[in-house]
C-alpha cells in the first residue's frame, strides 16, 4: 500500500537539454546540453494544478495529461508513496519539437521532482538507475533520458532478453578540447513523424558503415576530437529525413564542407555541432542567421539534480 504524502511538502528538480545520435549512434549515443528546465513540484489537499512558463506555454496541457505530470505519478507509484493533490510548476528553457530532449528532461525532471518529495520522508529515492530505467520506457529508448539522468556524453542500450525491456548506459569522459555549438531554427519537427521516414531494413553495407563511424565516436569523443568529422558521418538516419527539413540539411552539408564535424540532434530539425575551434566559421555563422537559426554554444550539461525545497540551482 502506497505510503500517503503530507500536504506542503516541496520537490524540486533541474533538468539538462540533450542531443542523441550525434550522427552514426542511433538510439545510443547522447549528450546532455548546459540548457535546462526547472521543475517544482508540492503536495496539497486536493487537486492538480499545472504551470507552465517559457517553452510549451500556452501550447501544452495543464492536466494530468501534461508530460511532466504523468511522470510524477509514475515515480510517486515507483517511491511506493502517494499525493491526494499536487501543484507542478515548470519553468522551460529548453525549445519544443526541435530535437533537443525537451520530453525527456519533462520526465527525467519530474521523476527527480518526487526524489525531492521522498528524501523528506522515511520512503527511499529513486536511484539514477531507476531513474534512466522509468523514464526510458516513457520513450522507448534510452539515448536522451540517460544523459538527461547523468549528464555529459553517454552510451546507453537495451536489454530485451527479459519480459521488461531493461535500459542501460554507461557515462563518457568528455575531451575536454571539444566545444559545442547548438544551431535551433525557427521551425519545429516531431520525432514520430520522422522516424517514419525510415527504412525498415538496411543493407549490410550501411550498417557496417555505421558500427564503424559510432564505435569512433566513441574514441574522438573521449581520446581524439580531431576524429570528430569523420566520426560523425551516418547513412542510415540523417540522409532519410533531409527531405522533411531542407533548411537544416542544407545547413548540415554547409557545415560539414567547412570541416566542422555537425549531425542532426535527435531527430532535429536543430543541429549540434562539435569541433576544437571556440568559433564557428564565419560563413557558418552567416548563413544560420540568414535562416533562422539560433546558434548558441554550449557546454555539456549536468546530470538531473534534484533537492527538498523550491530550487536547485543556487
Amino acid at each position: 500500500m502506497a505510503l500517503p504524502l503530507p500536504a506542503g511538502l516541496i520537490g524540486s528538480a533541474v533538468v539538462s537539454a540533450s542531443s542523441a545520435n550525434l550522427g552514426p549512434g542511433f538510439d545510443t549515443l547522447g549528450l546532455a546540453l548546459s540548457l535546462v528546465d526547472e521543475i517544482v513540484v508540492e503536495t496539497t489537499e486536493s487537486g492538480l494544478v499545472v504551470e507552465v512558463e517559457g517553452e510549451g506555454a500556452g501550447q501544452v496541457p495543464l492536466n494530468a495529461d501534461h508530460l511532466v505530470v504523468r511522470a510524477v505519478h509514475r515515480g510517486l507509484e515507483a517511491a511506493g508513496v502517494s499525493a491526494t493533490g499536487l501543484v507542478v510548476r515548470c519553468r522551460n528553457y529548453i525549445p519544443h519539437s526541435r530535437g533537443l530532449g525537451s520530453s525527456a528532461a519533462a520526465v527525467v525532471g519530474g521523476l527527480a521532482a518526487v526524489n525531492g518529495l521522498v528524501a523528506q520522508t522515511d520512503s527511499k529515492p529513486l536511484s539514477e538507475a531507476q531513474l534512466i530505467q522509468l523514464s526510458s520506457e516513457f520513450e522507448g529508448h534510452p539515448d536522451n533520458a540517460a544523459a538527461a539522468v547523468l549528464g555529459g556524453a553517454v552510451v546507453s542500450w537495451t536489454d530485451a532478453t527479459q519480459d521488461r525491456p531493461r535500459y542501460l548506459a554507461a557515462p563518457l569522459q568528455l575531451h575536454p578540447d571539444i566545444h559545442l555549438f547548438s544551431l535551433i531554427p525557427d521551425v519545429r519537427s516531431s520525432t514520430a513523424e520522422t522516424r517514419v521516414l525510415l527504412p525498415v531494413q538496411v543493407t549490410h553495407e550501411d550498417a557496417r558503415f555505421n558500427i564503424s563511424r559510432a564505435a569512433l565516436l566513441v574514441v574522438a569523443l573521449t581520446q581524439r576530437p580531431d576524429l570528430l568529422l569523420a566520426a560523425t558521418e551516418d547513412v542510415l538516419h540523417q540522409p532519410q529525413r533531409a527531405p522533411a527539413m531542407p533548411a537544416s540539411a542544407e545547413y548540415l552539408r554547409l557545415l560539414r564542407r567547412l570541416n566542422v564535424a555537425t549531425a542532426l540532434s535527435g531527430a532535429g530539425p536543430a543541429l549540434i555541432a562539435l569541433t576544437t575551434e571556440p568559433e564557428l566559421p564565419p560563413e557558418a555563422v552567416e548563413y544560420g542567421a540568414a535562416n533562422g537559426f539560433k546558434i548558441a554554444a554550449m557546454t555539456a550539461g549536468e546530470g538531473v539534480r534534484w533537492s527538498p525545497g523550491p530550487t536547485v540551482r543556487d
